[in-house]
């Protein structure tokens, strides 16, 4: 464009010759812009699904969750559903897993539904705990082949359980995804955060809106909130419906009932 405008300037005609010049000019400047962009793409890809699908933060704050998760050995996610706290948790993990970083991936969520006391549930123990965490199958069914996965699962390589499960185990060299955070018992969330051996990290996710616990449980998400808070190696990104990646009629729903509780709020 500077070369375009000094023509102009000292009132030069423009030959055929300058013309074409000018195309060649303009093209190979849009070819290094388009290089800049698809390098910055992928710098901002965390992982390619076995689809070859290209798997990465869409907005500033998803950006700032990927890189606190990378620096810190503990990572907070808190914030409404639809927001990519759990999907790109696991992108990084399975991301750490192929690059040797970890040796195992531990997944899991409580069953408070359940109460976390599955024994009453018919069927195999796997039938009773397969609703509650059929969500984080599904984002890692998304990323690895599902020949591969079930490969995995058998060979303990990434693991699935209720949280319950992790009492008593050290958990070294895993990344350790706790999903549904804020349904956690503060005993419940102690438990699990000194559970974390050396060479692994752990990603908390919740929405601090969406606690189904009893009214006289705390829940653990928010009393780690403001304990943690400050302590080296643990870090904290907080999401808004604005950050919602899903359909868009989810950020209208999630606006629509945050907007509709404040005004609840205000009349009390």
């Amino acid at each position: 464009m500077e070369k375009v405008s000094s023509y102009f300037e000292v009132g030069h005609i423009l030959s055929p010759q300058d013309i074409r010049n000018l195309a060649v000019g303009f093209k190979l400047e849009r070819e290094k812009e388009e290089k800049v962009e698809k390098e910055e793409s992928i710098s901002d890809t965390i992982l390619f699904s076995y689809k070859r699908k290209p798997i990465m933060a869409k907005t500033p704050t998803q950006k700032l969750y990927v890189e606190t998760i990378k620096k810190n050995d503990i990572t907070f996610g808190i914030g409404p559903a639809g927001t990519g706290k759990t999907y790109l948790a696991m992108a990084v993990a399975v991301s750490y897993l192929k690059q040797n970083k970890v040796s195992r991936i531990i997944l899991t969520r409580p069953a408070v539904e359940a109460g976390e006391k599955l024994g009453f549930l018919p069927g195999s123990l796997e039938e009773k705990v397969d609703p509650y965490l059929r969500p984080l199958y599904d984002a890692l069914y998304d990323m690895v082949d599902p020949e591969k996965v079930n490969d995995m699962l058998e060979k303990k390589v990434i693991e699935v359980a209720p949280l319950a499960f992790m009492r008593g185990r050290t958990l070294n060299d895993a990344f350790i995804i706790l999903d549904e955070a804020q349904n956690t018992t503060r005993e419940q969330m102690k438990m699990l955060l000194t559970r974390i051996g050396f060479g692994s990290k752990a990603v908390i996710t919740g929405d601090v809106t969406q606690i189904d616990l009893p009214k006289t449980s705390q829940s653990g998400l928010i009393e780690a909130i403001k304990i943690l808070d400050g302590v080296k190696g643990i870090g904290f990104t907080r999401f808004s419906e604005k950050d919602v990646v899903r359909h868009p009629i989810v950020q209208r729903i999630i606006e629509a009932y945050n907007k509709y509780e404040e005004q609840n709020q205000n009349e009390k």
